[in-house]
């Protein structure tokens, strides 16, 4: 039995470190992928973890594989495909530290990862997580659909990250749609509010009544990430609250959110999993341990690189 298991993208992120003298990005390789960064955390934390995806069988694959395991994860069903290229992400940033994304995805061997390959024992996990841009394209979409159903048949936890990459989609209706096909899978998600904005274009309401909405698409637990501002929770609509964000110098936010969502995943496993258990308190302790994690992350370059251990955020925040 896993305590998690992510499937998903695995890729390199080249990082803006710096411009040159004409004013173009210079840029640094990491390990990254949203999934990558949420079940790297974990396994830092010291959690029992699966990655399940696709590489391709080149340079960048096999670094990838090797980061990974490095980090405690197990990759035996991280696949490497002779056929396609390991897919890359391109990371600018503003001068706030802000993201900007262009991927070599056409296709990127994420995409290719396909149902037969799944492990038989996909189930056998306390939470399975997954993110929308495993539904961009065939046949990761139905292999990432049925691990996610076999995995909810077999009592596991199902996290959600909706990860909003336009760039990646044929437009914004098929982004929105499939993450009104993913959000009554999950009971836990952990969206922006850039993302919670599109989900509900168009549509009127303060941000307590489309958590509301969003509630009764089917997640109980929902971790709204507002970057600078901290994040705000709610459980069943019934137990919700915010906590500011810590105090850091940003360096680079890639990888941030995975990160949150990682750590915030380590407190549900720290408390069984259970959602018919958790009080006020507990959430307030889960989500300002997410927070310190993500928030000494951004004073990093890179998404898996810049994980802080335990001990490094038991230095940070003595109490």
């Amino acid at each position: 039995m896993y305590d998690v298991t992510a499937i998903g993208e695995v890729l390199i992120d080249f990082v803006q470190t710096s411009l040159n003298d004409s004013g173009y990005p210079m840029l640094s390789a990491n390990p990254g992928g949203a999934p990558g960064n949420y079940i790297c955390t974990l396994s830092r934390y010291g959690m029992k973890t699966r990655m399940v995806g696709k590489v391709g069988r080149d340079t960048f694959g096999g670094l990838l594989k090797a980061t990974l395991q490095k980090q405690g994860v197990d990759t035996a069903f991280l696949m490497e495909d002779p056929d396609v290229f390991t897919t890359l992400a391109f990371v600018t940033l503003d001068s706030t530290g802000d993201r900007s994304f262009a991927f070599a995805r056409k296709p990127g061997a994420d995409t290719c990862f396909r149902e037969e390959e799944l492990p038989e024992d996909i189930g056998e996990t306390r939470i399975l997580h997954f993110g929308t841009l495993s539904l961009t394209d065939e046949p990761m979409r139905t292999a990432t659909l049925t691990a996610v159903k076999r995995a909810k048949q077999a009592g596991a936890l199902i996290s959600l990250d909706p990860n909003l990459r336009l760039s990646l989609w044929k437009d914004a209706q098929a982004a929105r749609d499939a993450m009104r096909t993913a959000l009554p899978l999950a009971e836990v998600v952990k969206l922006s509010e850039e993302e919670l904005d599109f989900l509900f274009d168009g549509l009127p309401g303060s941000t307590e009544e489309r958590l509301q909405r969003l509630h009764r698409m089917g997640p109980r637990l929902i971790f709204l990430t507002l970057g600078a501002q901290g994040c705000r929770y709610s459980l069943d609509g019934k137990i919700a609250g915010s906590m500011p964000a810590e105090k850091v110098k940003v360096a680079d936010t890639t990888g941030a959110g995975d990160i949150f969502g990682g750590a915030t995943a380590y407190g549900l496993l720290q408390h069984g999993c259970n959602l018919n258990t958790l009080n006020k308190t507990d959430l307030e302790n889960i989500v300002r341990f997410a927070g310190r994690a993500a928030g000494l992350s951004t004073e990093r370059h890179g998404g898996i690189p810049s994980i802080p251990s335990l001990e490094e955020i038991k230095q940070r925040y003595s109490e």
